[in-house]
């Protein structure tokens, strides 16, 4: 089954972007995130709209935080990159006149919603300054400089 990491890799870039402090071209992300660049841009674009990042065009320029980490939360970075199907499971609707069918959906349906509206709420509540706290946390514990890359780690 194939899964959507758009809200996992945006957080990283994020968390990278606060780290770099200066501008980071889609080349480079996209390095980072072992895709393309026109990926990288497409999704990143959802993040400016939303103004979350910016992005300067030239020599020199490349995607930057729009705001701080501690402005953003999981929930918004998970609406700008087009709310992703946070479930792989889905109803049957191949007999829709099917009493039996019927009910397993409603059942379906409303545990499902239930339960995406709860991790929304609990999106909502989580900051990105939380999770580059908890990778600093991390770092230190283990005796590294907080400012490692991925790579470095």
């Amino acid at each position: 089954m194939r899964h959507d990491g758009r809200l996992s890799r945006m957080l990283h870039v994020l968390l990278h972007m606060e780290e770099q402090q200066r501008p980071m071209t889609s080349e480079e992300i996209a390095g980072m995130l072992g895709t393309n660049p026109a990926l990288v841009r497409r999704t990143l674009a959802g993040l400016r709209e939303g103004g979350y990042v910016v992005s300067e065009r030239g020599h020199g320029g490349g995607w930057m935080l729009g705001r701080p980490l501690a402005e953003m939360t999981l929930r918004d970075v998970y609406d700008a990159v087009g709310s992703p199907e946070i479930f792989a499971l889905g109803l049957a609707d191949d007999q829709p006149q099917c009493l039996v069918e019927q009910a397993v959906n409603t059942a379906l349906r409303q545990t499902l919603d239930e339960a995406r509206a709860l991790l929304l709420r609990r999106f909502a509540e989580i900051r990105v300054s939380d999770l580059r706290d908890d990778f600093a946390s991390r770092a230190a514990a283990l005796g590294l400089n907080v400012g490692l890359s991925c790579a470095d780690a």
